[in-house]
Order: C-alpha cells, then structure tokens, then sequence
C-alpha cells in the first residue's frame, strides 16, 4: 500500500507539491492555514484537511513541511498541537523548507526521539516547476530513510540529488541560492549603473549573453531588464534577505569566510528596507537604479 502522505504548507511551492502528490496516487492530508493557496483543485482530487498539525501527522506516514523557514518549522514541529504530537512511530518528516541547518539537526533529534526519522529535502527551482512536477531537490539523511522516502519525492521533483548525511541538504541550499541571489544582486547593480550611464538594457542584455554575463541568473532577470517584467523570478525580496541571512549564520558557525555575502546580505535589507518585503527580486534593479 502507498504511505498516506500529510504536508503542512500549501503556499505557491506546497500548492504544486501537493497537487503532484495526488496525481500520483498517494491519500493526502492537508492543514488548513490562512497562508494556504486556493485548495480547491486538492480537494477535488481527493485531499482531506485537519485544522491542527498533530491531527495531519496522525493521518500520515510522511509529513512533508514546506513552510518559510528555521522558526516556522520550529513552530509546527514543537508547538501546541504540533506534530511531535502526533507522529506515528517510523514516520517520515520531509523539510523542504528554506533552514539553517545546525536548527533543522536540533529538531531532526526531537523527531527521532519520538521513534519517527527526519529528511532534509530542500528545493530549487520556480513556482512552475513545481506545479509541473519537476522541481529539484537537495535531500540530506540515513540513506535507509531517503531510500523510503523516495517514491514520495518522485512525484514532484525531476531531479533528485542524494547531498549526504541529515542537514546537508539544507546546507546546499543555502550554497546555491547564495551563488544565485548572488549572481542576480551583481547584475542588478550592474544593469542600475547601466541605466544612469546611458546604456540601453538591450545592448547590456546582449554584450553579457553572449560573453561573461551569460547564465540562468541572467534569463531570470532578462523579462525585467527588456519589458520591466518582474515574472521571470517570482521570489519576494524579503525571503531573499532571509536565505542570505540564513547563509552568513552556516558560514559563521563553519568559521567561513563570508565578506561578499555581508554585502549581498546588506543590499537586499537595503531593498526591502526601500521597497517593502513583498517587492519580487527583480525588481531591486529599479531600487538600485533610485526608480
């Protein structure tokens, strides 16, 4: 028989992980939170909600959480009516959450003190991406636990990468979208300066595609380079000052160097401070730029 599968955090990424759970046959169980997307098309497949997360872990035999981050996950894990206090002996908790990975062992060890087994299964890629089914994942864990856990993983995520021991995954997470937010946060800069100098986005656009500036960053910034496009990466400016955040404390506890991530770090508080949390990421070239 299929594990019944519970997931807590049905927002714009949970949504596309939930719907690809269903299409795939698995019973699902959903918690019912004002931050949830329409759960219209869930329901209609078949999903069942419970009002409190203790009530989704008694119904499931893997909980996936795909909340913002490191005190979310704290909260649904350890909180009132929280999942401690429901998980079945041997379930699976799935973090595809945002975390820091020194808190993400700190409550893997509350979960396998309650007879139950914890994965770290962070994700990349968009909203799209996930509606399709198709995300990547970056799972961290006992190799007997990721091996259980995988058929699960398979319904939504094209690319499965296997980082290592529990926690790993989040700390490749953090790696990557530093490498990421990074990248756009230079090209930002560069496309502002670019805009007070005189140079049309065109030409910019085309001399870095077709030299040093080509990659994925800049295609995700290229919509609103060209036609003030926001779409092509559809990430609040906030959640991206909170992953930097959560990168400079992994590389504080690792004794890491961490100087140009200080920097980024301080430009996307910059942005947010200027343009307000929920400004998407590409648009902190029109904040750089004094528009």
């Amino acid at each position: 028989m299929k594990a019944a599968v519970g997931i807590i955090g049905v927002g714009m990424m949970g949504h596309g992980i939930a719907r690809n759970v269903l299409k795939h046959g698995f019973a699902l169980t959903a918690l019912e939170h004002p931050g949830n997307q329409p759960l219209t098309e869930l329901l209609a497949g078949g999903a069942t909600t419970q009002t409190t997360a203790r009530a989704v872990a008694q119904a499931s035999d893997v909980v996936i959480l795909c909340v913002t981050g490191s005190p979310e996950v704290e909260a649904v894990l350890t909180g009132e009516g929280g999942v401690l206090e429901g998980l079945r002996p041997g379930a699976i908790v799935v973090d595809c959450s945002t975390a820091i990975p020194t808190a993400t062992e700190r409550m893997a060890a509350l979960v396998q003190a309650r007879g139950a087994r914890f994965v770290d299964a962070p994700m990349t890629r968009s909203v799209q991406h996930a509606h399709e089914g198709k995300l990547n994942l970056l799972v961290g864990g006992d190799a007997a636990d990721t091996e259980a856990v995988m058929p699960v993983l398979r319904c939504f995520a094209e690319n499965i990468v296997l980082t290592g021991a529990l926690g790993s995954g989040h700390r490749m997470k953090l790696l990557h979208n530093f490498v990421s937010l990074g990248s756009v946060a230079l090209l930002a800069e560069a496309a502002a300066c670019a805009q007070r100098g005189g140079i049309e986005m065109p030409v910019l656009v085309d001399v870095l595609s077709t030299g040093g500036g080509a990659g994925i960053a800049l295609e995700r910034l290229k919509p609103y380079l060209l036609n003030e496009d926001p779409s092509g990466l559809q990430f609040f400016m906030s959640n991206a000052l909170k992953d930097l955040g959560y990168y400079v404390n992994m590389a504080s506890d690792a004794s890491a160097q961490h100087a140009i991530a200080d920097a980024v770090a301080g430009t996307y508080d910059h942005a947010v401070q200027q343009g307000g949390p929920r400004k998407l990421v590409p648009e902190l070239v029109a904040l750089l730029a004094g528009r």
